[in-house]
């Protein structure tokens, strides 16, 4: 009971402080510490911006289950939410917090029997949470009336917004009273939300919470980083590679949903697609599935997994980036619940580099970099999987039928293990199969990048160097210089650390090195004092390095590349200590350009 004196000094009441008690709260979250007292004392109004999953819902229910009387014919709180899911959710979590108050709530929502929704308002209703579209009609219709309204909530703003639904809250707001209270939470705060507080809000105030990353406790984070049309390949592998996998895959439109789920499906999978354009009957039977363990796999979008109550889920997959970490924090959240321990992968494409270091940066979450799994993994852990599985069914007694079909496959003189091998072998060929899978091009290839002349920088760099500058050496191999002697120069010169210099490449002419923002700026200044350009630069798209060579490419070809580079960067041994670089130009080319425009002339 100490921590729950915690609630107490909020100003929550006895009856309510054992409805917690009872529910196996300890001790209230950053969002519910400072905005109950602000609703049950101050008598004002809230903007609460906090990440999903940080108890928002009980921040507004528990002032409000201790506000309102109870037992009124009309609702005395009207909450709206973005999906029939996220308002059942909410409506049985006030219903668990109310404790023995007499609080009638009920959800409304399209989809549903709209002559239930009827007979439940008829019969008497304190609390109201609902879909826009829903309580509109309801509103229209006459059968909910707001005249005695002490609370107007709207939960999950920005996605309310984001869905189109700015039109139906603004009737409905109109709809009530002047003297309510209104109160909004959202994960984020667009002008929107906001031109919506100044319009229906008279003195609110804002409160904000830090983002955190509340769901590393449990859930293991890995990222892998792969080519767009590599990521269905990588997804299956790691599917496969799994003793039991029990998720949900984000995509970010409702067609890649759609997509991805179809070419599972394809391949064997029990998966199913979650989005908007789905009837609500359809929603109900593939949650049920889901539920129920009938489905190992769901398909969704963001907008569409809003309340979804999925318990034990053993994996979480980002196969589309998300958008800001919230979103980030909202999917990861979903798996690693109530003691489990859970997964959560992020596929990462090179171009996503930036936004991804930026999430990880915002959430301070610990992301660890894995391979994918290549085929041979993937089958060894197949034939895991299959001996388990087999060694539980031996252990089973046969029925008779099946044992005189034993005895009848058999016959007197088969030898009985080879005659089980072959039976396994019949079951599970197909699955142990190597070649089922497709090759996978690792993000930096040189047989995709060979006919490019030279490596896109964004393509190219790897997204692990988080927080790393990639600067350009005007020295490489012609003067003299290794990986080893180029950091030991740098070291003695500039006086940075070994252990900050990172991914050290040595070309023929030049070279590059990653190092963090900090001792970049370093290395930059202390090159950057004599005249001309400096020996040392930050590295731009026109000098990152040509394909490595290959084996066989003539000499001819080579000084035709080597002539090229020292055209676009004339930089290369020839540079002074101070760090001034002394042009080079290569005149027996410039001498066979004048040759070619005289005899054109």
């Amino acid at each position: 009971m100490e921590n729950l004196e915690e609630f107490k000094k909020l100003g929550l009441s006895d009856k309510t402080i054992e409805a917690l008690k009872a529910k196996g709260f300890e001790e209230p979250t950053e969002i519910q510490k400072l905005c109950i007292p602000l609703l049950l004392e101050e008598n004002t109004e809230v903007i609460g911006q906090a990440q999903t999953g940080t108890g928002k819902t009980a921040a507004f229910a528990l002032p409000i289950i201790e506000t309102i009387s109870g037992g009124a014919r009309e609702p005395e709180a009207l909450i709206l939410c973005p999906t029939r899911e996220l308002a059942i959710q909410v409506s049985e979590e006030i219903t668990s917090l109310k404790g023995e108050k007499k609080i009638e709530v009920t959800p409304i929502y399209g989809g549903a029997s709209m002559e239930n929704q009827l007979k439940r308002l008829r019969k008497g209703v304190d609390v109201v949470v609902g879909t826009p579209g829903r309580i509109l009609d309801h509103i229209k219709r006459g059968t909910l009336k707001l005249e005695n309204l002490k609370f107007a909530v709207l939960d999950e703003a920005d996605e309310m917004l984001d869905m189109g639904f700015i039109e139906d809250i603004e009737e409905i707001l109109k709809a009530t009273p002047e003297s309510k209270r209104m109160l909004m939470f959202s994960a984020t705060m667009p002008k929107p939300v906001l031109s919506i507080a100044e319009r229906f809000m008279h003195d609110y105030k804002l409160v904000r919470t830090e983002i955190k990353d509340i769901s590393s406790r449990n859930t293991h984070q890995i990222y892998f980083e792969v080519r767009e049309s590599d990521k269905l390949e990588a997804l299956t592998r790691i599917i496969d590679r799994e003793v039991s996998f029990y998720g949900v895959i984000f995509c970010r439109t409702k067609v890649q949903c759609e997509e991805i789920a179809n070419k599972l499906i394809s391949r064997g999978y029990d998966a199913q697609a979650l989005h908007g354009d789905l009837s609500q009957r359809e929603r109900e039977v593939i949650l049920k599935r889901m539920k129920e363990k009938r489905l190992s796999i769901l398909v969704a979008t963001d907008v569409a997994s809003r309340g979804l109550d999925i318990q034990e889920l053993t994996h979480v997959i980002n196969y589309s980036i998300p958008e800001d970490p919230e979103i980030y924090i909202h999917r990861v959240g979903r798996t690693g619940r109530a003691g489990h321990e859970g997964t959560a992968i992020t596929f990462i494409t090179p171009r996503e580099g930036r936004r991804f270091n930026f999430i990880k940066k915002a959430t301070s979450s610990e992301i660890e970099k894995e391979r994918v799994p290549e085929p041979e993994e993937v089958i060894q852990a197949k034939r895991r999987k299959i001996l388990l599985d087999l060694k539980e069914k031996v252990a089973i007694e046969p029925k008779e039928d099946y044992m005189n079909i034993a005895y009848a496959i058999l016959g007197k003189e088969r030898d009985p293990l080879k005659a089980f091998a072959a039976i396994i072998e019949s079951i599970y060929k197909d699955e142990l199969d190597k070649s089922q899978y497709k090759k996978i091009t690792p993000v930096r290839d040189e047989k995709t990048e060979k006919n490019r002349g030279r490596y896109d920088k964004v393509n190219s760099a790897s997204i692990d160097e988080e927080g790393l500058t990639r600067l350009f050496i005007a020295r490489g191999r012609r003067d003299g210089f290794t990986k080893r002697s180029l950091a030991n120069t740098l070291i003695d010169q500039v006086g940075v650390r070994d252990e900050d210099l990172m991914g050290i490449e040595v070309m023929e002419d030049f070279s590059f090195v990653n190092a963090p923002f900090a001792v970049a700026e370093k290395i930059l200044k202390y090159f950057s004092k004599g005249k001309g350009r400096p020996l040392v630069t930050k590295a731009h798209t026109d000098e990152i390095p040509a394909s490595r060579k290959k084996k066989g490419i003539s000499e001819r070809a080579r000084s035709r590349k080597r002539g090229r580079r020292e055209e676009e960067q004339p930089y290369g041994k020839d540079v002074r200590l101070d760090g001034t670089p002394k042009p080079r130009v290569n005149e027996k080319r410039k001498g066979k350009k004048e040759k070619s425009k005289k005899r054109k002339r």
